[in-house]
C-alpha cells in the first residue's frame, strides 16, 4: 500500500488490469460469446475486482473513514443501478422482478455475508470483534426501514394486483428512499462522523492494528489518490460490464439447470459485490471491523436508496410490470436478518458465534434461492 501510494508505475498490474478488463468489455458488449471468450471475460472480471479493491484502499487512505468506504459503496451501486436498468430495458416482461431480486440479494449478501465474514475474521484475530454500536445500529435501522418500505409493502398494497406499487406509491417510495439515503450520508460524514470511525480512533478505544500491516502507512499524494479514483471507476465499470457480458451465459446455464430466474439476480449481486466483500475482509484483518460494517451496511443502504428512485424514474419508459414485493419466504429471511443484526450490533462487540449465525442465514437464503 505504501509503495502504491508514493508512485504510480503505469506497468503495474493495478493499472494494466482495469484497462485490459475495460477493453474486454468493449469487444464483448452486445455479442454472442463462445465458451473461450466467456472464460477470458470472466478472468478479466476477477482481475478487475482485485484492482478495484486495491484502488479503493488507496482512496480510503487519502480521504479517511468513513469517506473511503462511502466512495466504494456509492461507486459500485451507481454502476449496479445502470446494469439493472440496462438489463430491464433489454429483457422485457421476463425481467419484471430483476430489480427486486438483485436488491434483495444485495441486502442479504451485505447484511449477512459481508457482516458475517468480517465478524468472523475480526473475532479470529482478537477473540472479540469491536465496533461502534451507535453508527452500526443507525445503519441497520436505515436498511430495515428502506427494505420494508420498498420490498415488503408492495406485497400488501391493494391499489394494483400483484406485488406492485401504484404510480403514487412508487413515487413516495422513491422520494423516501432518496431522502433517507441523503440523511444517512449527512449523519455518517458530517454530523455524527465519530459514530462511524474505527474504535481505535475513538477516545478510549482499544489499540488497533497491532501488527502494523499498512494501517499507519503515509497517506498517498493527491495525484496518486486521483489516479486511483479514476482507475477505481474504470475497474468498477469493467466489473459490472463484464458481468453483463457473461450474463447471457449465466442465464442459459440457469435455465438449463432448471433453476428459478431469481438465481440470475443472486449471481449478478454476488459478482458486483465482490470488491466490497474483499475490501471488508481486508479491513477486518487489520482490526478495523467498523470499516467493514460501514462497507456492508452502506452498500445495502445505497443499493436500495439509489436503485428504487432510478427504477421508479426508468419505469416511465420501461414497458411491462415492475414487481417489487417479496414473497413469504424472503420476508421471513429479511425479518430474521434484521433481528439477528440488531442483537449482534447492540453490544458493540461480537464473537465467532455472531459471525457464524449471519453466515448460516446467508447460506439458507442461497439454498432457498436455488431450491425454493
Amino acid at each position: 500500500m505504501s509503495t502504491a501510494s508514493r508512485r504510480f508505475p503505469f506497468t503495474d498490474w493495478t493499472v494494466v488490469v482495469p484497462l485490459v478488463s475495460l477493453l474486454a468489455l468493449v469487444f464483448s458488449w452486445g455479442r454472442d460469446l463462445p465458451g473461450f471468450a466467456v472464460a477470458v471475460v470472466a478472468l478479466c472480471l476477477a482481475g478487475a475486482v482485485l484492482a478495484a479493491v486495491h484502488h479503493a484502499e488507496v482512496v480510503a487512505l487519502r480521504v479517511g473513514e468513513p469517506f473511503g468506504s462511502l466512495v466504494l459503496a456509492v461507486a459500485v451501486t451507481v454502476i449496479e443501478v445502470a446494469l439493472i436498468v440496462t438489463l430491464m430495458a433489454d429483457g422485457g416482461d421476463k425481467t419484471a422482478s430483476l430489480a427486486r431480486d438483485t436488491v434483495f440479494a444485495a441486502v442479504m449478501i451485505t447484511c449477512n455475508g459481508i457482516v458475517g465474514l468480517s465478524l468472523l475474521v475480526g473475532a479470529l484475530r482478537n477473540r472479540v470483534a469491536v465496533f461502534n454500536a451507535e453508527g452500526s445500529g443507525a445503519a441497520l435501522a436505515t436498511v430495515a426501514t428502506l427494505a420494508t418500505l420498498s420490498l415488503v409493502l408492495p406485497t400488501f398494497t391493494t391499489s394494483k394486483p400483484g406485488p406492485e406499487f401504484s404510480a403514487d406509491q412508487l413515487a413516495f417510495a422513491a422520494v423516501a428512499s432518496l431522502a433517507l439515503y441523503g440523511l444517512f450520508v449527512a449523519v455518517q460524514t458530517v454530523r455524527h462522523r465519530d459514530y462511524f470511525l474505527p474504535v481505535a480512533t475513538v477516545p478510549g478505544g482499544a489499540a488497533d492494528d497491532a501488527s502494523g500491516d499498512g494501517e499507519h502507512a503515509a497517506p498517498p499524494t493527491a495525484r496518486a489518490a486521483l489516479i486511483s479514483l479514476g482507475l477505481l471507476l474504470v475497474a468498477l465499470v469493467a466489473v459490472v460490464g463484464d458481468a453483463k457480458s457473461v450474463s447471457p451465459t449465466i442465464e442459459s446455464g440457469v435455465a438449463k439447470a432448471g433453476l428459478p430466474q431469481a438465481v440470475v439476480g443472486v449471481i449478478i449481486a454476488l459478482l458486483v459485490l465482490l470488491p466490497e466483500t474483499l475490501a471488508a475482509v481486508r479491513a477486518a484483518r487489520r482490526n478495523r471491523v467498523q470499516t467493514s460494517l460501514n462497507l456492508a451496511y452502506g452498500s445495502a443502504i445505497a443499493s436500495i436508496g439509489l436503485t428504487i428512485p432510478a427504477i421508479a424514474l426508468a419505469s416511465v419508459w420501461l414497458s411491462g410490470p415492475l414487481l417489487l414485493g417479496l414473497g413469504p419466504v424472503h420476508m421471513v429471511l429479511l425479518a430474521l436478518t434484521v433481528v439477528v443484526g440488531a442483537l449482534t450490533i447492540v453490544p458493540g462487540r461480537a464473537t465467532l458465534l455472531q459471525g457464524g449465525v449471519h453466515l448460516v442465514v446467508l447460506a439458507a437464503y442461497l439454498l432457498l434461492a436455488v431450491s425454493p
